[in-house]
């Protein structure tokens, strides 16, 4: 049992390929110590000591896929929310806006099924999918296998789309080397008050599904307000990921971000 978040260990995380037939063996080539890094222990007075040591390790070894990503130019986002928000419809949606002149791959994270990576798939970016079994998180282990089985092209944009999950994913580091949090209008506006974490650590909040607003009680700038009071630096866009409002201004981001 992980101390930090509760989830359990890794011993039901699978890897799946979706080039290849079958679970990937969790085998990799970064030169770290291998292991999801969660402590077992009785509760004690140690817990606190604990959960240092498993945040420690788990950036340790972010550090090394950090370091693994810019050695060969992949730049990669952690892509966080609440199930639902609309995380695999954007990320189908941009793979095809900006699939011919940046490639794109996926680390797709799920407690279950490979439903979200067979849409991923259809794209044709290649994917894996990590499901975490009852874990709520991605942590740096489990991208760390991801990609040696993924091999992102060099001069790639990968996302990692996280458990849909606003607490635990904001603690544990991958070794991307941006964030972005998304929101949807089917949700309260008040979630940056009641997960600040998350929204302290993210580069960019999108506001997903505004096609919506005439049909839900959500109130953007309130929303917008309370992310900035908890990231004063954090960058804003309002997006539909179905109708594609916004697009433009993510997919410039995104150059942005991959230096083109």
């Amino acid at each position: 049992m992980c101390t930090t978040c509760g989830c359990s260990d890794d011993a039901g995380v699978r890897l799946t390929d979706l080039g290849r037939p079958g679970p990937t063996p969790r085998d990799h080539s970064h030169d770290h110590p291998h292991g999801h890094g969660h402590t077992h222990s009785e509760p004690d007075t140690r817990t606190v000591a604990l959960e240092v040591d498993l945040l420690a390790k788990n950036d340790d070894l972010a550090a090394l896929n950090r370091q693994w990503l810019a050695d060969r130019h992949v730049i990669a986002l952690n892509l966080m929310s609440s199930p639902g928000s609309g995380k695999t419809t954007l990320l189908t949606r941009t793979i095809r806006d900006l699939g011919d002149e940046l490639p794109c791959a996926v680390l797709e994270g799920d407690q279950e099924t490979l439903l979200d990576a067979e849409r991923i798939g259809a794209t044709g970016a290649p994917v894996v999918q990590i499901n975490t079994g009852a874990g709520c998180h991605l942590d740096a282990d489990m991208v760390a296998a991801g990609l040696s089985t993924l091999a992102p092209e060099p001069g790639s944009l990968l996302f990692v789309e996280n458990v849909g999950n606003l607490v635990c994913p904001a603690l544990f580091d991958l070794g991307e080397a941006g964030r972005v949090v998304i929101m949807s209008v089917t949700e309260g506006a008040d979630k940056p008050l009641k997960y600040p974490h998350m929204f302290r650590t993210a580069d960019l909040m999108l506001v997903n599904k505004i096609d919506l607003l005439p049909h839900v009680d959500f109130d953007v700038a309130a929303c917008i307000a309370y992310a900035r009071r908890a990231n004063p630096a954090v960058e804003v866009l309002e997006i539909s990921a179905t109708r594609g409002d916004g697009l433009d201004d993510w997919c410039g981001w995104l150059r942005r971000r991959a230096g083109h």
